[in-house]
């Protein structure tokens, strides 16, 4: 069994991962519900699949399940205050959440919020229980890319931008 002192150890040393901002929404006869999560990642590109893990107590875990199709919304540098809305960092209540944002439904029904860096659409295909979380493989149906605009990122338990010069300057100095 895992101490106290040993999971505040493993916190503390993932949040030196940084890692991108998400919106995960979800919308279908279970509800809609919308969450920021940051444990996002690539399984494959054949199909497009993504692995994303949601705490089983979380509002939205019952309707991601039942609903079973979700949309990761990769958030740009410019929309913090989207993220903390939904990560429940604000007073909103959750069912305002996606009030004062420009959403539309995607093709699979799902929330699509424009302004977005990317947003990709999917099916969850396959669902593993790992301690209090569950894991979702979802096969990616459709993509958007915007083509400007920085990253949001979380490190050190703030968000922070990432823009693409940044980006392309460790690039070429790792060259």
């Amino acid at each position: 069994m895992v101490s106290d002192q040993s999971k505040q150890h493993f916190r503390q040393a993932l949040s030196l991962l940084s890692a991108a901002v998400n919106i995960i929404t979800t919308d279908g006869p279970h509800g809609r519900f919308g969450l920021t999560a940051s444990a996002v990642c690539s399984v494959t590109d054949t199909p497009p699949t993504l692995l994303v893990c949601i705490n089983r107590n979380s509002s939205i875990h019952e309707a991601l399940l039942g609903n079973g199709a979700l949309c990761v919304n990769i958030l740009t540098g410019d929309l913090e205050g989207v993220a903390r809305q939904f990560a429940g960092m604000t007073d909103l209540p959750p069912a305002e959440r996606f009030a004062g944002q420009d959403w539309r439904t995607g093709s699979s029904g799902l929330p699509v919020l424009n302004d977005a860096l990317a947003s990709l659409e999917g099916n969850i295909v396959d669902i593993k229980e790992v301690g209090s979380h569950s894991v979702l493989f979802v096969e990616i149906n459709q993509i958007q890319v915007r083509e400007e605009g920085e990253s949001l990122i979380y490190f050190g338990r703030n968000f922070h931008r990432l823009g693409r010069a940044a980006a392309v300057n460790v690039q070429t100095s790792a060259s």
